[in-house]
């Protein structure tokens, strides 16, 4: 999608109904589905942010941000992800979490990102985690500089999510279900999935039009 054309649609990106759960749940696994409000609630999970960052590429089409997680001895090594991560005592609210973490981790100037709006929490099981996605838009295309924590950014043109073609599924092993079939994107020949892959596809429901 052309970046002019994306960011004509801005404001109708602001005002349309969010699909929530609905939109999370068609990239989730059947057991996924278990985990109720409630049981999220009595969980008491953390709270945590991350920014989903729309930008042109050099050839002005609409390209966003995830990256792949450096390896280390913990429950989303070497996952792929969007920049963000859990609240600081220093965070004003919820959205400066996720502006802090993109700066830290792939070095993004705070104020040169535009929100557009807070998108629906999500919760992560293993790590028991809430997580609040935020979109925004930076007006050009961004160098990165990442952090210890990030093995590398991966620059996904829009069209490739918006395209059912890239929806597919593994059979996985995670710390709550053993060889389960789990729905994922293919972007980039990375394989794209858990909530990741939920807060995609609400942002590809709120973007098709």
């Amino acid at each position: 999608m052309d970046f002019n054309n994306f960011t004509d649609k801005i404001d109708t990106f602001k005002l349309k109904e969010l699909g929530g759960q609905k939109s999370q749940f068609k990239l989730v696994p059947k057991l996924r589905l278990d985990f109720s409000e409630d049981k999220i609630k009595k969980s008491n999970p953390k709270i945590a942010a991350v920014l989903a960052l729309f930008y042109p590429d050099e050839n002005n089409q609409t390209r966003f941000l995830l990256t792949e997680r450096a390896s280390y001895k913990g429950t989303h090594s070497a996952q792929i992800s969007f920049p963000g991560g859990k609240t600081d005592i220093s965070d004003i609210n919820i959205k400066n979490t996720a502006l802090r973490e993109a700066n830290e981790e792939v070095g993004i100037l705070q104020n040169s990102i535009k929100i557009i709006r807070e998108l629906s929490p999500t919760y992560i099981p293993p790590s028991n985690f809430m997580v609040t996605p935020f979109f925004g838009v930076l007006n050009e295309k961004p160098t990165f500089k990442i952090n210890y924590e990030v093995a590398n950014t991966i620059e996904v043109l829009l069209e490739d999510l918006l395209n059912d073609k890239n929806i597919s599924s593994k059979i996985m092993n995670t710390s709550y279900m053993k060889n389960i079939e789990v729905p994922c994107f293919k972007l980039n020949n990375y394989v794209v999935w858990g909530a990741t892959a939920m807060i995609l596809s609400e942002i590809k429901d709120l973007i098709k039009l």
